[in-house]
Order: structure tokens, then sequence, then C-alpha cells
């Protein structure tokens, strides 16, 4: 399960750039720091369950995705991602999250979906649960009880007992970053790779897309072909 260059792009973008020199002792802190989003986090996503269910219904009889909800419960997810790589999920940055369900390209955690013209009425019925099964599998290994933790309902050791081996590999780097001031980079990109493949089942499990997440684990801040697409003139030939 490795990055594959050729990879076909996922309709879900999650990046997010490691912001070196990190503080050595601000991760023990930032779950305090956090409480604030994580009482607005808690009330946006009791919004999000509702909507998905009006949008449950939405595509199982129009065959689309209302546009308005879509773009909040997008915002939702990228608020949620950009408050969890500054805390437990990554530690990946110490910017404080932006209070904003908007993109904001200066902040080194981003997230997206590609909007969907139209949604299968028939898989609106049972990708979000039998389809699903086996990711949920993988991410609970991934995350654990991660989710539960981000919305505000324990600190980040109530996030490690959980057994998610995000939290176990971020707990490692915290460790490494106090005694040395440095961020491993590899265990950084292997994180960055589980976090993208349980945003990416979460999208396609709230009806964001009917395209199934792809069995792999493409790690590293950014999206697969993403770098090689941004370069100009011959650097951006195919290898």
């Amino acid at each position: 399960m490795s990055t594959d260059a050729g990879a076909q792009a996922y309709p879900v973008r999650i990046e997010g750039e490691l912001s070196e020199p990190l503080s050595r002792w601000l991760w023990i802190v930032k779950w305090v720091l956090a409480i604030p989003h994580y009482i607005v986090l808690a009330f946006l996503w009791i919004a999000f369950v509702l909507t998905t269910v009006v949008v449950f219904f939405a595509i199982l009889f129009t065959g689309r995705y209302p546009r308005g909800i879509f773009d909040f419960n997008v915002g939702v997810m990228r608020w949620t991602w950009r408050v969890l790589f500054y805390s437990y999920d990554a530690l990946g940055t110490d910017r404080y999250p932006p209070f904003s369900l908007k993109d904001d390209p200066e902040y080194p955690a981003r997230f997206d979906v590609e909007y969907p013209e139209s949604l299968s009425r028939g898989l609106v019925l049972v990708k979000w649960w039998l389809l699903a099964i086996p990711q949920y599998v993988v991410v609970a290994i991934f995350a654990g009880g991660a989710w539960a933790s981000a919305s505000g309902n324990g600190s980040t050791w109530a996030y490690l007992a959980n057994g998610g081996l995000i939290g176990v590999l971020v707990l490692i780097s915290a460790i490494v970053l106090l005694f040395t001031g440095r961020y491993p980079r590899s265990i950084f990109d292997f994180v960055m790779g589980m976090n993208r493949w349980c945003y990416r089942v979460a999208a396609y499990a709230t009806l964001m897309t009917d395209t199934y997440p792809p069995f792999r684990l493409d790690q590293g801040e950014r999206e697969p072909g993403t770098a090689a697409a941004e370069l100009e003139g011959p650097e951006a030939a195919p290898a």
C-alpha cells in the first residue's frame, strides 16, 4: 500500500504541509487551546448529520446532492481537518486554525471535495453501510475512537486509549519532537496517508461521491500527482 505516482485522482482532496520548525512543548496543551473549536464543531456535526439525512432523500428522489448543503458539509469536514491537523491527528502545524467553513489557501491543512453533478439513486441505499463495511474495518484500525474525541468528548489520552494507529504514531512523534525538536518525516507521511484514507471513506459514506475509495495508502503532504501537475516546462513531463 504505497503512493502510486500514476494513480487516478480521487474526488476527495486532503493535504497537509508540515510546518517546521514546530514547538517542542506546544503539543502538550493543544487540546486546551482547541477547546473553542471542539465546542463549535460539536454543533456543526449535529447539523451535518441532520443535513445528510435530508441529502439521502434528495439523492434518492432527484439523483442530485443539493449544492448549498454540499458546500456546508464540505466546510464542516474542512474545519474538522484543520483542527485535527493542528492537534492530535497530525500535529503538523502550530498555526491556530481559523474559525471558518471556507477554504483558506494560506493555511497548511486543506480539504475539498469535487461537486458531483449527479449521483446514483440506487447506490445511496447501500453504499454508506453495506459497501463501506471493508473500509470501516480499515478506518477503525487507523482512527479508532479518534473522531469522537475530535468532537470534544475526550482528552488526548482518551483519544489514544481508543486504539487508533494514527494517535499512537502521533504520540511517538510528539515525544521525539519534545526531545529533538524535529518531527520524523517518515511518520508524518504515513500519518497523512492514513488520514487521507479516513477522509475519503468519510466523504463516500456521507454520500458526497459515488467513487469507491481506493484501497491505497497515498502518503505525503499532497495528493498523488499534485506536485507534478504544478511544475512548468520540461520538469512537468511524466517520468
